[in-house]
């Protein structure tokens, strides 16, 4: 148990400098893709809605948004022990998903400019966006005397490589699930503003309509691409990539449910209103959505985080380390087994909803 009246320690590159936390299945992704299939994509049959998005990034509506004010020059040592800890910690993810968006984006416009102008501008503005706010997180962790150290995060993170469809599924959902995180939470602090510990929340609002606008974008391109939405294949990786973003969500939430009671939230409540809210926009796109309120839904991804719980409790044990392999074996196989069982849950056809404001 971590005594919550010392402050917690981080392990550290250099001082003040956080080492990167330790990859894992949940932990946020670098990606890379075909950039040449990319640049030769016909977005003529959606040029016109990519056109009127490229106009709102040109427009830039949050320029002037991301400026630390009085709020911020203070001492944050009042928040200590535990919380401190996990609310680092979500600063850190944070900061690294924009990073990783940055990166991609940023390599999407360098390297099809050329080909794809239209395209290009839109990766590139994005780009613009996602570092100003990892450069925003990254900040605030400098007032709990840390930062990350992006350019060593640059260099050593691993990449994952993506065909463009399958960067477009993730991405979208990434930025629609984004969206949703951040107007909750700044929904809720509206209500309670009592539960805001921290300035960085009050920003949210416009923060979100960031994600808001980068999730249109690869909306209209999954609709210039109409072989992405319209065949059996797109049904199963529609399944596969819902599944992959909430399940990861919930799973990770829960288990830092600390820093969600600490702003005045139940993470489950809190992610259970994200995922059904991010399911219903996604029915605007894909083919099929997750039927997210069958009662097995939730009964199943339980039973991971029961998993997760035993499986940590064995690596902190002092047990050999192939032992250890033998007794998590059976809590992998569990949840493997329950992934499945959830993929294979019968989900909603959605296509005559698509277009359908909600």
């Amino acid at each position: 148990m971590v005594d919550t009246l010392k402050k917690p320690s981080f392990e550290e590159i250099r001082p003040g400098v956080k080492s990167p936390a330790k990859e894992t299945i949940l932990t946020p992704r670098f990606y890379t893709t075909d950039f040449e299939a990319m640049a030769q994509m016909d977005i003529s049959p959606n040029e016109d809605e990519l056109l009127a998005i490229l106009e709102e990034f040109r427009a830039d509506y949050n320029r002037h948004h991301f400026v630390r004010d009085a709020e911020f020059e203070q001492s944050w040592e009042h928040i200590d022990g535990e919380t401190r800890r996990l609310f680092v910690e979500f600063l850190e993810r944070s900061c690294t998903a924009e990073f990783s968006g940055f990166l991609l984006y940023k390599e999407l416009g360098r390297r099809i400019k050329d080909k794809s102008p239209v395209l290009a501008e839109c990766f590139t503005l994005m780009s613009r966006d996602e570092a100003r706010h990892a450069g925003f997180l990254n900040k605030a962790m400098s007032d709990f005397n840390l930062a990350l150290d992006l350019g060593f995060l640059t260099k050593n993170k691993k990449y994952t490589f993506f065909q463009p469809k399958f960067i477009f599924y993730a991405t979208y959902l990434s930025e629609k699930i984004g969206y949703w995180r951040y107007i909750t939470i700044y929904r809720h602090f509206e209500a309670h503003p009592e539960d805001r510990i921290y300035p960085i929340f009050r920003f949210f609002e416009n923060w979100c309509q960031d994600e808001n606008r980068h999730g249109d974008f690869f909306d209209a391109i999954m609709k210039a691409q109409p072989q992405m939405l319209n065949d059996w294949q797109a049904k199963l990786w529609s399944r596969f990539f819902l599944l992959s973003v909430f399940a990861t969500m919930y799973l990770n939430d829960i288990q830092r449910s600390g820093f969600y009671q600490s702003i005045g939230l139940d993470a489950r409540e809190y992610d259970k209103h994200v995922i059904q809210k991010t399911n219903e926009t996604a029915a605007r796109v894909f083919p099929v959505i997750l039927d997210v309120e069958h009662p097995k839904f939730y009964e199943r991804l339980e039973l991971c985080i029961g998993n997760n719980e035993k499986l940590t409790e064995i690596a902190n044990s002092n047990s050999p380390k192939f032992v250890q392999f033998f007794k998590k074996l059976p809590y992998y196989v569990s949840n493997g087994w329950q992934f499945l069982r959830l993929y294979l849950m019968k989900p909603m056809e959605v296509a005559s909803q698509q277009g359908v404001v909600r």
